[in-house]
């Protein structure tokens, strides 16, 4: 059973999560404020976490930051705002995905468990070379010249996908279903701001804008 920790400050919402979390089967750890929070990460090793942004003590984007120093763990987090700035800072800092408030428990349930199976999904495939980037896949490291840049899982899934298709334009509805596991029809935004913090990382030319259409990963000739 996969253990999920689950930090909100508003009790009703931290209850209905976790009660919904446990009906699907997984064991719920609960927090209320970051302190808390960081204490409950060490203690229980959790496989994921759902965070809330705004929280008592320090925020969810500092507490993303502290888990994320000592472990890697897939981060969901909740947001009542829709500012593409606090959703970029929240992917910079190592959240894998987002929902903003009010959600259903439904998508909440599917964004857990395709953000588990991306955990679980082994690569066997070859280092890639781009440019002054080194991708690899077998060990989701990727290096810019001397220096290794870090990557959230999405944005590592998202460049990986992009890379076995160079020079392809791919539509970001194609990159929703594939890399995040969502139905299609569904908000695309997610896609360009994921884009966005790989560019800021990895450098703007690396993928190129194909208007009306996606994404293209640009290779050297």
């Amino acid at each position: 059973m996969k253990r999920i920790l689950v930090v909100d400050d508003e009790p009703t919402i931290l209850a209905a999560v976790a009660t919904r979390l446990r009906a699907e089967a997984f064991l719920v750890e609960t927090a209320v404020d970051g302190p808390s929070a960081v204490e409950k990460a060490a203690a229980t090793d959790p496989d994921l976490v759902v965070l809330d942004v705004m929280l008592p003590g320090f925020d969810g984007l500092e507490v993303c930051r502290r888990i994320q120093a000592v472990r890697s763990i897939p981060v969901l987090m909740l947001t009542a705002r829709s500012d593409e700035t606090d959703m970029l800072i929240g992917l910079g800092v190592g959240a894998d995905d987002y929902l903003t408030k009010p959600f259903s428990m439904r998508e909440l349930v599917a964004r857990v468990r395709v953000l588990l199976r991306r955990v679980e999904r082994a690569a066997d495939v070859q280092p890639l070379a781009l440019g002054d980037c080194r991708i690899d896949l077998q060990a989701r490291r990727v290096h810019r010249g001397d220096e290794e840049v870090h990557l959230t899982r999405i944005e590592f899934d998202l460049l990986a996908f992009l890379a076995a298709r160079p020079r392809a334009a791919v539509p970001r509805e194609t990159l929703l279903e594939h890399v995040w596991g969502w139905a299609s029809g569904v908000e695309t935004r997610t896609v360009d701001s994921h884009v966005k913090a790989l560019r800021r990382k990895l450098g703007t030319e690396l993928i190129r804008t194909v208007h009306g259409v996606g994404y293209s990963l640009e290779t050297p000739r």
